[in-house]
């Protein structure tokens, strides 16, 4: 393991005693908790009803939760016994990190008053303690003594981070499942806030950005990470269950319905992963396969709009058949293009989803043949009835909860994304895998070791095409129609192919759980930001140049992606590669041969 010098603690912004700035940052957490039970405005006109002393609401429940976790970082200052391990290095940056959380949340929820009740006499008492309250233990976070070991060396070196304390197998498990279940609650709690009430769902973010920031700077991230890869399939399991509990928590058909939706989106993204992420080709035009898989399925699924009247095939034959089509098609568009590279390459899939977009929209029996039904597309796709259970139905389970149609098509999704993330993981792990791998880093020199580059990209070309085609079988019977709108490059509904791109960027890059966590992101906050409405595309810009900026790897990164990202900042530091990497890191260190 490679040696470290930490450098003496330099002061603070602010010139206060180092004990003075505790004492400033926990009265001020304190009074920030204080101020959720008081009035913070005289009218209920502001979402949430924030008029009420003693009983919390909407931002006010935000702001409880930033202001304890200021409080319980501050504690670690001082040593507190059974502290330790939420701050296992000692990092002031979580502090102010999350000070600056309780900062956001109250003075953003003063702002936010002030503007739509127009004018500061709205706010009661409880929204200027809030907002004194925060900025004191702000102000205190600014006084401690700046680490010797900066953010940067806490990511790029996590053996700056003191190990943690050796726990029991069953211990393990218990964290990751503890984890598991608030990571259940947090996203629960964030899909559950009102579309009307966007400041709520501000408020919510803040809190989320600036709280997740203070526990990857306290070194929890990392090591959640090697409890993960210790028990991976363990930990895979929790996650998958947790999913499956969210239509009983949820118990909102529209929530159910972004979840299902989400889903969708993420297992195409998934696939797009293996095309992008693994094997290194920049496909533009990859929500054609999700286009053809569900006009596939809609063509044999019963509808009376389909050019086949009559003729209804069992689920299990629609998904094939949507499967099937969308690798015909992705071995076609690939065999002849896929000796082409970069940008060439980017241009022709480009080609590839608008044809079939315009394809679609003209074969409607006057511009082309009748298939498609044209820009009206196929409507009426009966619900599935997979052994007698009808997805369009309300079912009751053992009395205690009801799942409509949503609910039950949700459940479907998550088992169709757990087969999808299997044979992701599979394929990544196989030799197959390797070759993608080594074709991404250098196509020249895997072809001098014996890999056939065009085999290997086809491969993966009609993998990720056939993925997308089986969600594309679901997402027809979800959306009751099929028609051309969504299949485009670029637009403010998703999906389309820069959404999905995006998606995987976003996420990070040849992971498992990127994809999908940049695929809900990416499809959750249009919903509830409504307010933005035609900026939306500007506000999806200006997020990704700032993430390519600061973080290029992605939201959950590959160790190794990770180094090679910000290689040139710490070029002159030696620099320790840990053994065991995140637990999705498939495309971590290989061999470069098949």
């Amino acid at each position: 393991m490679a040696t470290t010098e930490t450098t003496t603690p330099e002061r603070g912004l602010i010139a206060l005693p180092e004990s003075a700035a505790r004492v400033l940052i926990a009265i001020g957490a304190i009074a920030t908790i204080a101020s959720a039970f008081m009035s913070w405005t005289y009218t209920s006109d502001f979402p949430g009803d924030l008029t009420y002393y003693g009983s919390p609401a909407g931002l006010q429940v935000l702001d409880i939760v930033a202001g304890a976790l200021t409080l319980l970082f501050a504690l670690t200052l001082w040593n507190v016994r059974g502290l330790g391990w939420l701050n296992p290095a000692g990092a002031t940056q979580p502090v102010v990190l999350a000070a600056a959380s309780a900062f956001a949340v109250s003075w953003f929820s003063a702002i936010a008053i002030a503007v739509d009740l127009k004018g500061l006499v709205a706010l009661d008492p409880g929204a200027y303690l809030a907002a004194v309250g925060s900025l004191i233990a702000l102000l205190g976070t600014l006084a401690l003594p700046k680490p010797g070991d900066t953010f940067k060396d806490y990511v790029t070196k996590p053996e700056l981070i003191p190990p943690a304390a050796k726990l029991p197998a069953w211990g393990e498990r218990l964290v990751v499942t503890a984890a598991t279940a608030v990571a259940l609650i947090v996203f629960n709690y964030g899909i559950g806030v009102d579309p009307d009430a966007s400041e709520t769902f501000l408020g919510y973010l803040f809190l989320v950005v600036f709280g997740a920031w203070a526990l990857l700077t306290a070194g929890l991230f990392d090591r959640f990470a090697q409890l993960n890869a210790r028990h991976k399939g363990f930990a895979t399991s929790m996650a998958f269950l947790a999913a499956a509990f969210f239509p009983f928590l949820a118990n909102n058909e529209h929530n159910s319905n972004l979840g299902v939706n989400i889903l969708v989106v993420a297992t195409v993204a998934l696939g797009l992963n293996i095309v992008v992420g693994l094997t290194g080709l920049l496909d533009l035009g990859y929500v054609a396969f999700l286009g053809v898989g569900a006009y596939a399925a809609a063509l044999v699924s019963g509808s009376e709009f389909s050019t086949f009247t009559g003729v209804q095939f069992p689920f299990w034959a629609a998904m094939l058949t949507g499967m099937g089509a969308s690798l015909v098609f992705g071995v076609l568009i690939g065999a002849p293009t896929l000796r082409l590279r970069g940008d060439y390459l980017a241009i022709v899939t480009l080609g590839f989803g608008e044809i079939f977009r315009i394809a679609v929209n003209n074969m409607d029996g006057v511009s082309g043949p009748n298939l498609t039904n044209g820009p009206n597309g196929i409507s009426m796709i009966p619900d599935l009835d997979i052994f007698g259970f009808d997805f369009g139905s309300e079912h009751s389970v053992l009395g205690l909860a009801t799942l409509g149609r949503f609910a039950n098509y949700f459940l479907l999704m998550l088992l169709i994304t757990g087969l999808v993330v299997v044979v992701f993981n599979r394929a990544a792990d196989s030799r197959i895998g390797r070759s993608w791998i080594a074709i991404r880093e250098d196509e020249t020199a895997a072809t001098a070791m014996g890999i056939n580059g065009f085999r290997v990209k086809l491969i993966a070309f009609a993998l990720g095409a056939s993925l997308a085609g089986l969600a594309g079988t679901v997402s027809a019977h979800v959306g009751y129609s099929v028609n051309p709108a969504p299949y485009q490059f670029a637009g403010s509904v998703p999906p389309n192919s820069a959404f999905l791109l995006a998606a995987v960027v976003l996420g990070g890059m040849g992971t498992v759980n990127g994809p999908i966590l940049g695929a809900t992101l990416l499809y959750l906050l249009p919903e509830k930001l409504s307010f933005l409405k035609e900026y939306e595309l500007l506000a999806f810009g200006i997020a990704l140049v700032i993430l390519m900026r600061f973080r290029p790897e992605g939201i959950i990164a590959n160790r190794r992606n990770q180094l090679e990202f910000h290689e040139s900042d710490d070029s002159d530091k030696t620099v320790h590669i840990p053994e065991q990497g995140l637990p999705d890191s498939t495309v971590g260190v290989t061999k470069a041969g098949a």
